[in-house]
């Protein structure tokens, strides 16, 4: 389950980042007009997905992914809900409240996956 979880994660991170750079997908700084992106959160985007593809070759590895991966966009979430409505999250990466919440749905479901599941003790 956890290697197919990070390569679902990897190739939508991928796709995601890609069609960040895609006019008319992304206008005026809007993903599908509702997302805030940018350059740098694009390429955090297709870094975020190629590191679950290249990770996906093992539960542990996959686990070890989503451990890291939950944490760092739990992170993000907080600092976006902390600076609430501003378009730069840390003074460097474009967001906007929907992006907030998109992250923290993506913090649960990579917590839950990396914590919350026992498959690697299994395999």
């Amino acid at each position: 389950m956890l290697k197919n979880a990070a390569m679902a994660f990897g190739i939508v991170f991928v796709l995601i980042g890609i069609l960040g750079f895609v006019p008319g997908i992304t206008s005026n700084g809007m993903l599908l007009g509702i997302f805030h992106v940018d350059t740098l959160h694009n390429i955090i985007h297709l870094a975020s997905g190629i590191a679950a593809l290249a990770l996906m070759s093992s539960t542990t590895n996959a686990k070890l992914y989503f451990q890291i991966f939950g944490v760092v966009y739990a992170l993000v979430t907080i600092i976006g809900f902390v600076q609430y409505n501003e378009t730069l999250l840390l003074g460097f990466l474009a967001t906007n409240p929907a992006d907030d919440f998109l992250h923290l749905v993506i913090a649960i479901a990579a917590l839950y996956l990396g914590y919350g599941t026992r498959e690697a003790a299994v395999a």
